[in-house]
């Protein structure tokens, strides 16, 4: 059974009211700027070492994430900020062996192997 005329437009009508007006007690389409920011958990990232280079050599993650650089290769290496390792800095790691920092402020990272200077990286954070 088909409605009338009459009776589809108001309906088609109160339809698209209904989508374009807020009921009160539910949001609004626009964020509400009271309302504290949602912030989503950054995910961890993984760096490997092996055959000698970081790989990724370029890591870019959100603020707060937690990077951590795992060592594949036979020979140990070292994870040293080009700030003279003031930023961060690991002992010698050994195969299999991890070392973890967290980027909790936005900036660009460069990173080498104490021990091998040729190996490099950088973590990007924004």
């Amino acid at each position: 059974m088909c409605f009338p005329k009459q009776r589809a437009l108001p309906l088609a009508a109160m339809g698209l009211l209904a989508l374009g007006c807020p009921t009160p007690g539910l949001p609004a389409y626009a964020a509400d700027p009271d309302a504290p920011p949602q912030i989503a958990a950054a995910q961890p990232a993984t760096v490997t070492i092996d055959n000698f280079s970081f790989a990724p050599a370029l890591t870019i993650v959100a603020p707060g994430t937690k990077v951590t650089w795992v060592n594949k290769d036979e020979e140990p290496h070292t994870v040293t900020s080009a700030d003279g390792g003031k930023t961060f800095k690991s002992d010698a790691l050994d195969t299999d062996d991890k070392f973890s920092f967290t980027f909790n402020q936005p900036g660009t990272y460069k990173y080498f192997c104490s021990i091998h200077p040729h190996m490099v990286g950088t973590v990007v954070v924004k």
